[in-house]
């Protein structure tokens, strides 16, 4: 750390902060508009990491999957213009995500500020409503200010992503400058007659039922809402790709909403008398396109749960609107005294609807993907953290991969594609001691397959699954569902995967039958470095539940 009573540049001043709020990693590609930064960062080598990644978009989605998994704000660092664009991914996952994430861009310097000059950007207008704030440092002496500010906003209330521009020659410029004190997030907790109030609900309902979801959880806010929901027998759903934020071996555990949410679970829901959304939104994919619910007041007595209080009542109107972060909510809500269950067999059922979901389908292909996860699940460690992007693929992970433990999956709630190989590289990165395993679809991982580069540099040991059906499925899908026969623009054609990682240095291999993953499996595991698998899967094999065929039958049929 330096001497806040001596001399230094912007830089210096900057990095002293970062080490200050407890920054341990700094996802980026490096520039020549934030050099200072750079430079400051040389004294913290021991303390905070620089990860050299290959693309700004693949470190900011490392940064936000940092984030994620540790719930203090994943940083990342980009040079202006380019750099800034390519990051903003990142910054648009962090804020549907609510997930902590400060994203330090290079700017010109201030002399030739508002001339065009070059790769200039005006980033407050450009990521107006993609971050929380979006703040420009014009004097070195506000640097501790301004980075305290954005560690703070960045975590308290609902979480999400910050941006800070930094003119470079503010980060050469010396001033003499106190430094700020580490930051403490704020989150507010319920009252007492909140949690009165919420009491009296449950003890009226016949048929509750709890989503959980969103930001500010953690280990103990999960232990919570877990014991909370065993004390009252409560059914427990999790919101789009929260499937971690609750104990899926529990008895009251009931299922995802997600993009092909159980119509078990979807019918539960309509039929619950109570619903206790605890963190979550309730945005567009978690609500089944917002039909679940009636807008803007439910047919259920709800009561909404959540740590930004722009939040509540933004499309719902609760009976019961709480403002609190999930960890001092779940905390008084195990604490609330629970007379005899009322409902033993309403929970009952909607636990056997989502334990029948387990049970795989029959399999288009030599490849059966419900098998091939079921074999993972079968030998992965629990504390094995899962990664995905986005595309159909996910659908086999997120049916039949059940989660125990709090920060084991990480996935864009922004569906965003590209995610699963940044994210994969992250996790194994801050925890060389876990498993970590990147399921990808072939078009998926190729948004950002470079960063294959990323983990081999930083000596990092993901698997990387690649599930290759040579299209961009999830549109193809909708194509044959909405034009049938009628197919442009999907088809992939795609390098061997294998032979791509091996370039890269890493263990690389095909698989082309179910029998065959199993040792292949193994061996990536046992190579001790970054591996791939790349499963080559029937084209037809689009969803668990239906072929492409049957997709594009169905939509003949309607057509008629």
């Amino acid at each position: 750390m330096g001497d806040p009573a001596l001399p230094r540049t912007g830089g210096q001043v900057l990095a002293d902060q970062l080490r200050i709020h407890g920054a341990e990693l700094i996802f980026g590609v490096p520039g020549e508009s934030y050099l200072g930064l750079l430079d400051g960062l040389v004294a913290h080598a021991n303390a905070i990491r620089f990860i050299t990644c290959r693309h700004e978009g693949g470190a900011a989605n490392m940064a936000e999957a940092h984030g994620k998994l540790t719930g203090r704000p994943g940083i990342c660092a980009v040079t202006r213009g380019p750099g800034a664009s390519h990051a903003a991914i990142g910054v648009h996952t962090a804020q549907q995500d609510s997930t902590p994430m400060i994203l330090l861009i290079g700017q010109v310097a201030r002399e030739v500020k508002e001339r065009e000059a070059f790769q200039e950007v005006n980033y407050q207008r450009m990521f107006a409503d993609a971050a929380k704030w979006v703040g420009e440092i014009d004097d070195p002496r506000r640097i501790p200010e301004f980075v305290n500010r954005a560690f703070s906003l960045a975590t308290s209330g609902r979480p999400g992503p910050v941006v800070l521009s930094l003119p470079e020659d503010v980060l050469t410029e010396i001033v003499t400058v106190p430094d700020a004190r580490p930051y403490r997030a704020v989150q507010a907790t319920p009252g007492a007659s909140d949690m009165d109030e919420l009491r009296r609900h449950l003890l009226a309902a016949k048929q509750p039922l709890m989503i959980v979801g969103g930001g500010t959880w953690s280990a103990d806010a999960k232990s919570g809402i877990e014991a909370f929901a065993r004390q009252w027998n409560i059914p427990v759903a999790v919101s789009y790709r929260c499937q971690d934020y609750f104990d899926n071996w529990q008895d009251q555990y009931a299922g995802h909403l997600s993009t092909g949410t159980d119509a078990a679970l979807a019918k539960g829901i309509a039929e619950a008398d109570l619903v206790i959304v605890a963190g979550a939104r309730l945005g567009e994919v978690t609500t089944g396109g917002y039909a679940l619910f009636e807008i803007p007041v439910a047919r259920q007595t709800l009561v909404h749960v959540h740590p930004g209080v722009a939040e509540l009542n933004r499309v719902y109107q609760p009976d019961l609107a709480i403002n609190a972060g999930m960890a001092n909510f779940a905390t008084l809500a195990a604490a609330l005294p629970a007379p005899p269950c009322a409902w033993s067999d309403w929970t009952q059922g909607l636990r056997a609807a989502h334990l029948a979901t387990l049970k795989p389908l029959p399999a288009t292909g030599p490849v059966d993907m419900a098998a091939v996860v079921q074999h993972l699940q079968s030998v992965l460690p629990a504390n094995a953290i899962v990664t995905n992007g986005a595309g159909n693929y996910t659908a086999w992970v997120h049916r039949y991969f059940r989660y125990g433990q709090w920060r084991t999956q990480l996935a864009p709630t922004s569906g965003a594609m590209g995610y699963g190989v940044p994210a994969g590289v992250a996790a194994a990165i801050a925890h060389p001691d876990r498993v970590v395993i990147s399921v990808n679809g072939d078009g998926c991982f190729l948004m950002c397959g470079q960063e294959l580069a990323t983990a081999m540099h930083h000596k990092a040991a993901p698997i990387f699954i690649v599930v290759n059906n040579g299209m961009y499925g999830t549109i193809r899908m909708h194509q044959e569902r909405h034009y049938p026969e009628r197919v442009i623009g999907t088809a992939l054609t795609n390098p061997d995967f294998a032979v791509f990682a091996r370039a890269f240095g890493c263990h690389g291999e095909v698989v082309e039958k179910t029998a065959d993953f199993p040792a292949a499996f193994a061996r990536a595991r046992n190579a001790g470095r970054t591996a791939l698998i790349e499963i080559r899967v029937d084209p037809e094999a689009i969803t668990p539940q239906a072929s492409l065929s049957q997709i594009r039958a169905a939509a003949l049929a309607r057509k008629e």
